[in-house]
């Protein structure tokens, strides 16, 4: 009885094999286009890291030569000790803890009342706030600019912090807007039956529940405020106020290019990122994709 349900079962086994191995090659062509892809895509980043442990005067050899035959590592030592690098990294992080807390906090506050809160004109205003992702950042600059002059603010990190106060990015509130309305009402309900008010329950239940939204506006402000160029260059004047992005405008001078200590301070700027980015990839990726699925 044994070998004629072994004989009954081996054709299904040998078909299943079989649409696993048909399904693995019909998928190799798009595996390799997409790592085709991925690869061209890190050509600028090899090209950095390669360059930083080039000698002076190599770094536009023609052709490019991606190994070093003789490395020289000492120019991240070099490009590290040329400039006050630790003010400029303290300052930075200033910054995107700042902004980071302003954004994730007023932003989830913002998103939870778009979502839960019942008001006249709630859509309208929903649709406006949307709307002012289509203006460039060059139409507000100005005004802005001339907002923040007089207030007295120029040269201090003011206005770098304080928007970030005031509800953050609006792609962030729709982000945090789509999760939130995904989450189950009933938990709410409940936290109401009980005597919880609005803010409590935003507080106490939501704010839990949107743990993966969280942390993707979370990863977003940080890369975004630690990559921030335009905005810093408007509004820092002195050296001792600059943040980790504006050293790199540092090394070019009237006289020389130091590119590869330039290279070499660009790959210790971008590492952070990739170690925060590999990190919380899965939470990144689980966010992104959980706050599609409750828009209505």
């Amino acid at each position: 009885m044994t070998s004629a349900l072994n004989k009954s079962s081996s054709p299904s086994i040998r078909v299943h094999g079989n649409s696993a191995r048909y399904s693995v090659i019909r998928r190799l062509p798009v595996h390799l286009v997409l790592l085709a892809i991925a690869l061209f895509s890190l050509l600028p980043l090899l090209y950095m890291v390669s360059t930083s442990v080039k000698a002076d005067g190599m770094e536009f050899a023609v052709p490019i030569e991606w190994i070093p035959q003789v490395l020289h590592p000492e120019n991240y030592a070099r490009a590290f000790i040329r400039f006050p690098t630790l003010t400029f990294l303290r300052n930075s992080v200033i910054i995107v803890v700042f902004c980071l807390v302003g954004e994730v906090l007023t932003g989830a506050m913002v998103a939870y009342g778009f979502a839960r809160a019942r008001f006249p004109g709630r859509q309208i205003l929903f649709f406006v706030m949307l709307s002012t992702m289509m203006l460039p950042q060059m139409v507000t600059l100005i005004p802005q600019f001339i907002l923040f002059r007089e207030l007295g603010w120029i040269n201090t990190f003011l206005p770098l912090i304080v928007p970030a106060f005031f509800g953050g990015h609006p792609f962030y509130i729709f982000l945090l807007r789509q999760f939130f309305m995904g989450l189950p009402a009933e938990l709410e309900d409940a936290a109401r039956i009980d005597g919880a008010g609005f803010f409590r329950i935003w507080w106490s239940v939501a704010l839990p529940l949107a743990k993966p939204g969280l942390t993707t506006v979370a990863i977003l402000s940080i890369l975004t405020h630690w990559n921030d160029f335009t905005t810093p260059l408007i509004y820092l004047k002195s050296t001792r106020n600059f943040t980790v992005a504006l050293g790199i405008h540092l090394f070019k001078d009237s006289y020389q290019m130091r590119f590869n200590q330039q290279m070499a301070y660009a790959v210790m700027m971008t590492l952070p990122v990739f170690l925060l980015f590999f990190l919380f990839q899965k939470n990144f990726i689980r966010g992104i994709t959980f706050s599609g699925m409750g828009g209505r």
